[in-house]
């Protein structure tokens, strides 16, 4: 099967939110600051794969379908788990119930388009929160016969989740007329991010060849750790960024991945501004962090 084409992404810079839930891709006169060029990062396939495989809040809309009991477009809610296969392919695992599972059962061949979308949402809080999104458009549909054993393993392997462990027996089992759960696979064909290091479009096959970043799983909980235990040291990783009034600023970790750390300072009087942090060596694991972090608060207190 070809993959779509011509799939309509929402617009990069649309953002029908306020306040809490601004666009991450705000530029500098809406507040949200950009990294100074030059900087190490992830490349925007990593960072969209980064995305797939986190728990960020991910929604999936189906592109001009239309439900039994409505008679506009819907979204048909959250899925409990996805993830991404070694062809690219986007699998999710949604209730049974959902209009998801209901639209794609009933599609048998016919073209059902979808967007997933995924919003990234800062851990600790911070001016300007929303940390990025990722959109995802392509063809969605079942997963049948031997393939769901295989991504129901892939799926439990990545995000292990409770409802998994019977999960390929539950799609046997009637429940209400209907599995209890369902395997949706999404053939990727158009991806966009718009995140802290900008707005762009993604190949497919980039995104198939890329690695979620190695700090997914735990990125949330250090930095909220960081955040919490190391506050004052955080302030001190200003002493790096050259002379800067540094009084009465305050650090708050934003993000993390194997390349550095991502500070945003506030209450400064030139107003909140966002540093890169890069470690001497790209991390493997926790462990590696670690080590890169004290080399990084022992630059700083010299």
């Amino acid at each position: 099967m070809s993959r779509p084409h011509g799939i309509p992404l929402p617009s990069a810079r649309r953002s029908s939110d306020s306040n809490e839930t601004e666009s991450a891709c705000a530029d500098d006169r809406q507040g949200q600051p950009r990294p100074r060029e030059g900087v190490r990062q992830l490349t925007g396939a990593e960072r969209v794969r980064t995305l797939v495989e986190s728990n960020a809040s991910v929604s999936l809309t189906l592109i001009g379908a239309r439900d039994a009991h409505a008679s506009e477009e819907f979204g048909t809610g959250m899925p409990v788990a996805r993830t991404v296969t070694p062809d690219g392919d986007v699998i999710l695992l949604v209730s049974g119930e959902s209009a998801a599972a209901r639209a794609a059962a009933h599609a048998q061949d016919d073209d059902l388009t979808a967007v997933i979308e995924i919003t990234d949402v800062a851990p600790v809080s911070v001016p300007h929160r929303i940390r990025g999104r990722a959109w995802l458009a392509g063809w969605l549909t079942p997963v049948r016969g031997d393939d769901r054993a295989v991504c129901a393993a892939l799926l439990a392997e990545r995000q292990p989740v409770g409802e998994l462990l019977g999960l390929v027996e539950s799609q046997d089992a009637p429940h209400s007329g209907r599995p209890a759960w369902m395997l949706l696979r999404l053939e990727v064909g158009e991806v966009s991010v718009d995140d802290l290091w900008g707005a762009e479009h993604v190949d497919p096959d980039d995104l198939a060849a890329a690695e979620p970043d190695p700090l997914v799983g735990h990125e949330a909980e250090l930095l909220q750790h960081l955040h919490a235990a190391h506050g004052d040291r955080l302030g001190g990783l200003s002493g790096l960024l050259g002379p800067r009034e540094a009084d009465g600023m305050r650090a708050v970790p934003l993000a993390l991945d194997r390349l550095g750390l991502r500070v945003r300072f506030t209450d400064s009087p030139a107003g909140s501004f966002d540093a890169r942090f890069d470690f001497p060596e790209p991390v493997a694991d926790v462990c590696g962090l670690r080590r890169a972090m004290r080399t990084l608060f022992s630059a700083a207190s010299h």
